[in-house]
């Protein structure tokens, strides 16, 4: 069963739970979201999903920590 007032608990999750991303951590380019270097610093682990920024060595090796 399916509650009528689900969009509140998505709507309180979008806009109050999930973290925020400060505008210097991402840039937006042809309709996607590009993560900078600085966010893959602060994150500090390699995601391994081979992004334009990594900063990590060897690149695109997921849970990589080693920064280059």
């Amino acid at each position: 069963m399916k509650r009528e007032d689900d969009w509140i608990s998505k709507l309180h999750y979008k806009e109050i739970v999930k973290p925020k991303l400060p505008p210097e951590d991402f840039y937006l380019e042809n309709g996607g979201v590009v993560m900078t270097e600085d966010y893959h610093k602060k994150r500090g682990w390699c995601c391994g999903n081979k992004c334009r920024h990594c900063p990590y060595q060897p690149k695109h090796i997921k849970r990589n920590q080693q920064l280059r």
